[in-house]
């Protein structure tokens, strides 16, 4: 019997994250990897902030799903070029399986790249896409709790964003508590609350992304450094301002 153990895998998988985030490099694509549960509101979020984009960042989504299109019919309704990935029973996205969607992409069109991963708060934790942020969605439906009891996804965000907190007061939610707990694991991450259906806290979570992007630019300290895992070369303008 042969047996391969997971660091090997992971390995491979650094891999092919390596080549991913080199060749969003040289497209000057900033790569953004947004995951969180099924249901925590994901693609409403995205559908949201790119209606305050207003033509600064050209997007694409890579959608993420063990079977069906719909969330990415839904990025399609909204003009913006989107690939679908299912996993057929994977419980998240690996590099192999980015590098395959963004043949379907025109890089050199895009400022900003969204892969919206399967939902899933555990299996997302350990493989690196290739990304150069990875944003955490967690609704308040949720509960307060699932810090405590999933920290490694959440230790390994550069922000969280606290969806549908327009249900709050149906809810026993704290807010300051996942707040705390988001602290402790990742102290300069940024927590955001919207509702995005009624587009509270949208623009701010949208401008922080735009500012993430420019910041990223060739002039950034350690751009496509080796010894930065995210570091990457953003050209500007690509959206027509």
């Amino acid at each position: 019997m042969k047996i391969v153990a997971a660091k090997k895998l992971l390995r491979a998988n650094q891999k092919f994250a390596v080549e991913n985030r080199t060749n969003f490099n040289a497209a000057g694509v900033f790569t953004v990897n947004v995951v969180g549960s099924p249901g925590a509101g994901k693609t409403t979020l995205l559908e949201a902030i790119f209606g305050q984009l207003d033509d600064r960042l050209a997007p694409a989504v890579i959608e993420g799903d063990i079977a069906g299109s719909i969330d990415a019919q839904r990025i399609e309704q909204l003009d913006v070029p989107v690939v679908q990935i299912n996993t057929e029973g994977a419980c998240h996205l690996d590099a192999t399986m980015v590098a395959a969607a963004v043949e379907g992409l025109k890089l050199e069109l895009l400022d900003l790249l969204v892969i919206e991963n399967v939902g899933n708060l555990v299996c997302t934790a350990g493989f690196d896409l290739g990304e150069q942020l990875r944003v955490v969605v967690l609704s308040v439906s949720e509960g307060d709790d699932k810090i405590v009891k999933y920290p490694a996804i959440f230790k390994g965000s550069d922000a969280l964003i606290i969806t549908k907190s327009d249900l709050s007061a149906h809810t026993n939610f704290n807010a300051d508590r996942v707040t705390t707990d988001m602290k402790r694991l990742a102290p300069d991450a940024p927590v955001f609350q919207v509702a995005a259906l009624q587009g509270e806290g949208i623009p701010a979570v949208a401008q922080w992304l735009i500012n993430k992007c420019k910041a990223a630019g060739p002039s950034a300290p350690g751009s496509a450094g080796g010894s930065n895992p995210r570091g990457m070369n953003l050209s500007p303008g690509k959206a027509g301002g």
